[in-house]
């Protein structure tokens, strides 16, 4: 039996093996004899990781062609998308905290192999999908503040990988605070570029309310289907069931009960400010676009270089490549997490951490660099395109298997989520794969 989690083989086929990310497990200490407000500090950190993935490259896009098409009206849609994600990241801390396992473990140990093999599969699909999309927002906000070609671009980012390492030596918390140091960044940006595009905040209030027009209008309805469909990232759920786990709180049921409190606190709070962000890119595309008549941005370097007229100031354009080029670092060295957890919690691999973070970098740049290189800009709008569809194919097969486990009480013990949250995250569960499907079709037809 597993000393650190007596109830590890309660409810699961097999008994939890080496903790997830094992070289940082418990190692940020949460002052158990401290107040509520630090204690609740200690656990703050994981969440903003999570958040990361929520305002990566890849949903840019569909953020700027939303406003630019539509101005506020999509406001709604990532009111919605926010509020999905924060059930189902408080279902990744309930696991984690409730089992000892992170999701992919947690596969492994209920499932026998002809299922968790190929959820192994499509977790790995995803992942290189998500870091694709990654690398290359990175490459285009290096090309766009500083005119390097994409495709070396795409090669500098592999330099994440050691940017990784170095920080993980000193501690998992300065990991942490180099994704809010950026996130800092891109909230500023952001926050200046709004007050030049000068948007009409009555409109930006009520574009949070939802209209039949959304359903009624099939242009409109598309665009909120992506908008929706890409926001919950299968690789986020992966990630954060490992991360959580870098705290030190007790084994005790009291004790996990307070920890999934600040858990879910900490993610609620950091999806709230990735709400922010998202909204901000679509408040400014409406504002800077949609307003003067431009109804057809979706590029990011075509919105680049029509803000600086639009705007009437040079700052902006710099102002949106810094907030891209730090979304692009920060999705990358948590893909990069999360592909660690994927591979660790699957298939039990054990390498050493840089060896398995080139590999999994490696996995992402390559055909990336083979895009950039052979087709140039073009391709790699098409890529990060296919990106998306793909990950919208994978994220049920992570999705389902969360809400089932955490709505088991013999692996979840008596942190069994309630069954109204279950009824909740079952319903999402079905939205996210009706919405899926319909992409996946909107996409063949053409």
């Amino acid at each position: 039996m597993d000393a650190l989690n007596p109830n590890a083989t309660s409810g699961w086929r097999h008994e939890r093996g080496e903790a997830s990310l094992s070289d940082v497990y418990r190692t940020v200490g949460t002052g158990r004899h401290s107040s509520r407000w630090r204690r609740a500090a200690a656990f703050a950190g994981p969440g903003y990781m999570v958040a990361v993935g929520y305002m990566d490259p890849g949903n840019w896009a569909t953020s700027l062609a939303g406003g630019s098409k539509f101005g506020y009206a999509l406001l709604t849609v990532a009111l919605l998308s926010n509020l999905m994600a924060i059930v189902l990241q408080s279902l990744c801390a309930r696991l984690a905290i409730a089992s000892g396992r992170d999701l992919a473990q947690a596969c492994r140990d209920a499932y026998p192999k002809w299922v968790s093999v190929p959820l192994w599969a499509f977790a790995e699909i995803a992942i290189i999908a998500t870091d694709i999309a990654e690398v290359i927002g990175t490459a285009i906000g290096l090309n766009l503040l500083m005119g390097i070609p994409l495709e070396l671009g795409v090669l500098i980012t592999a330099l994440d990988v050691f940017v990784i390492l170095f920080l993980q030596k000193l501690g998992f918390r300065w990991v942490e605070a180099f994704i809010i140091a950026l996130l800092g960044v891109i909230a500023l940006c952001f926050g200046v570029q709004i007050l030049l595009a000068d948007p009409q905040w009555g409109s930006v209030i009520t574009g949070f309310f939802p209209t039949t027009e959304i359903v009624t209008n099939p242009e409109m309805l598309y665009l909120a289907l992506g908008i929706l469909g890409a926001t919950v990232m299968p690789h986020n759920l992966y990630l954060h069931s490992g991360i959580v786990q870098t705290r030190a709180y007790g084994h005790t049921v009291p004790e996990k009960k307070e920890a999934l409190t600040y858990a879910t606190i900490d993610s609620t709070v950091a999806l709230c400010f990735a709400l922010l962000i998202n909204a901000s890119i679509l408040i400014l595309a409406a504002a800077a676009f949609n307003a003067h008549g431009r109804t057809d941005i979706v590029e990011l370097g075509e919105a680049h270089s029509l803000l600086s007229p639009l705007l009437g100031l040079a700052i902006a354009p710099t102002l949106f490549g810094i907030a891209l080029l730090c979304c692009g670092l920060n999705s990358t060295v948590t893909a990069t997490l999360a592909g660690q957890i994927v591979m660790e919690g699957f298939l039990k691999i054990r390498l050493q951490p840089w060896v398995r973070r080139l590999i999994t970098r490696a996995i992402a740049i390559v055909p990336a660099a083979i895009v950039t290189i052979w087709y140039g800009d073009q391709g790699t709008a098409q890529l990060l395109i296919l990106t998306q569809v793909v990950l919208s194919l994978q994220l049920s097969f992570a999705v389902f298997p969360l809400v089932m486990f955490t709505a088991s009480k013999a692996k979840m013990g008596e942190l069994v989520a309630p069954r109204w949250l279950s009824g909740i995250a079952y319903v999402i569960a079905v939205v996210i794969a009706g919405l899926n499907v319909k992409l996946l079709f909107d996409f063949i037809t053409g």
